[in-house]
C-alpha cells in the first residue's frame, strides 16, 4: 500500500499544476476562519457573524464540513488531471511495463483519493477545533466532541466524489472533458429531479418525500445528502422564522442509509475504473 502511494505522490510532486491546485484548496479551507472577521456596523446596527453562533460547538462541525465540501472541486481537478497525465505522458503504459499490474495501478489511485480525503478531514477538524475553542460559548468536552459524525460524512463524501472523478478521468482521458462530464451529470440529475417534482405535483402532501426517496439513490444527490445545509439549523435563523410563522422540522443528522449508498457508488466507480482499464488495449 505504501509503495503504491509513494509512486503516486512522486508523480504529483513533479506536477506543478497539481501542487498549485492543492495549495489553493488547502488555503481556501483555512480561509473558513476569515468568516469570523465578517462585521457590519451600520449606525446602531452591529452585526458580527462569529457572534451568531456559527462557531459554537457542536454546530461548528456541521457548518464547517458543509462549507469545506463546496471547495472539493479544486481537488477534483487534481484527481482528474492526475489520471489524464497518465495517458498524456505515457506513464500508465510505462508503469505496466515496469511490472505494476492494472489492479495495483487502480489501487494506487484509490489510495491517493483516500489520502487526500483523510488529509482534508484532518485539516477541517483542526481548523474547526481552533475556531471553536476561540469563539464557542460551550467548551465542555462532552459538547466539543459531539456531532463528530459530520467529519466521517465529510470524509466519505470526498472519497465518493473523487472516486467518481477518477472513473471519469479513466473513461474520458482528458481532464477538462472529465470535469465537464461531471457538470453534465449534475445537470442531468437536477433536470430529472425537476421532472419528478412535476410528476408528483398533484400529490396533496408528501411530494418532497416522494422525490427524495427516489433521488437519494443517485450518486451526486446521495453525496449531497450526507451533509445537509446547516443554515436553517442556526438559532438566529430559527428565531426569525418563528416570528414570521415558519417552523423548520428538517432532519440534519447524518443518515446511515446515505452513507451506505455513497459507499456503494464508491465501490461501483472504482470497480468500473478497473474493469475499463482491464478491457482497454494500452
Amino acid at each position: 500500500m505504501l509503495r503504491l502511494i509513494n509512486i503516486e505522490f512522486h508523480k504529483l510532486k513533479h506536477n506543478r499544476a497539481s501542487k498549485i491546485l492543492s495549495i489553493i484548496y488547502f488555503g481556501l479551507l483555512t480561509s473558513i476562519a476569515l468568516i469570523a472577521a465578517i462585521k457590519f456596523d451600520i449606525g446602531p446596527i452591529k452585526f458580527h457573524l462569529a457572534e451568531q453562533g456559527i462557531f459554537n460547538f457542536p454546530y461548528i462541525w456541521h457548518f464547517n464540513t458543509y462549507m469545506a465540501a463546496i471547495l472539493k472541486f479544486f481537488l477534483l481537478l487534481v484527481i482528474v488531471s492526475m489520471m489524464a497525465n497518465e495517458y498524456s505522458y505515457k506513464t500508465l503504459k510505462q508503469n505496466l511495463i515496469d511490472g505494476l499490474s492494472k489492479k495495483e495501478f487502480i489501487l494506487s489511485k484509490f489510495y491517493t483519493v483516500i489520502v487526500f480525503a483523510l488529509i482534508s478531514t484532518l485539516f477541517v477538524f483542526i481548523v474547526s477545533l481552533i475556531l471553536g475553542l476561540v469563539y464557542s460559548d460551550f467548551n465542555e468536552l462532552s459538547i466539543i466532541f459531539s456531532d463528530l459524525e459530520y467529519l466521517i460524512a465529510f470524509f466519505i463524501k470526498l472519497v465518493g466524489f473523487f472516486s467518481f472523478g477518477l472513473f471519469l478521468g479513466i473513461l474520458i482521458k482528458r481532464s477538462a472533458f472529465a470535469v465537464a462530464a461531471m457538470i453534465v451529470w449534475l445537470i442531468v440529475e437536477s433536470i430529472f429531479k425537476g421532472y419528478l417534482y412535476w410528476t408528483f405535483k398533484d400529490l396533496k402532501s408528501g411530494t418532497e418525500e416522494a422525490v427524495s426517496s427516489i433521488m437519494q439513490f443517485f450518486p451526486l444527490e446521495s453525496m449531497a445528502n450526507l451533509i445537509k445545509e446547516p443554515f436553517t439549523r442556526l438559532g438566529a435563523v430559527k428565531s426569525v422564522a418563528n416570528q414570521i410563522g415558519e417552523n423548520f422540522t428538517k432532519d440534519y443528522s447524518v443518515n446511515l442509509l446515505n452513507i451506505l449508498i455513497v459507499l456503494f457508488w464508491t465501490f461501483i466507480f472504482i470497480y468500473a475504473s478497473y474493469a475499463l482499464l482491464k478491457k482497454r488495449d494500452l
